[in-house]
């Protein structure tokens, strides 16, 4: 995972943008770990309490707007705190965006002590998210709230 730390900040160096250096951080995840999925970017919709999709890799999702507390995205706007799904099926506040789908981490981005958005990522793998995908995609939202 080190490797792949490195990795995402070189290629965020590459670009300008916010939006293309998500992009990119959203294409490598996607691209080199084979259980993710969907790797995609939420952030807080100004001053409303619902989340709006941003950059994303995988298959087009209906969800582009998620109210605070629904779902696994709207809950961790709400909590603050990283969420780990090893079965979404036995989720009762899930919402489903693929039927392949099995599996989901949501991990806070916090600037200046606020929480700004997430990183979402769908595997169709049961139980996929082990401790080192939560501290990469920990290390991901810190460097994200850098350029953010």
């Amino acid at each position: 995972m080190e490797a792949l730390k490195q990795k995402i900040e070189e290629q965020i160096k590459l670009f300008n943008s916010i939006e293309e250096k998500l992009q990119a951080i959203t294409d490598t995840l996607e691209k080199e770990l084979d259980y993710y999925d969907w790797v995609g970017f939420y952030f807080k919709n100004g001053d409303k309490e619902e989340l709006k999709l941003a950059q994303y890799t995988g298959e087009e999702t209906d969800h582009t707007i998620i109210p605070f507390g629904k779902g696994i995205c709207g809950q961790v706007a709400v909590s603050n705190e990283n969420f780990v799904v090893d079965d979404v099926h036995a989720q009762d506040n899930y919402i489903a965006c693929s039927i392949h789908v099995k599996s989901e981490i949501v991990i806070p981005i916090f600037k200046d002590g606020e929480n700004i958005g997430q990183i979402d990522i769908d595997s169709n793998t049961a139980s996929a998210f082990s401790e080192k995908d939560e501290r990469l995609l920990e290390h991901v939202c810190k460097l994200v709230s850098e350029f953010i």
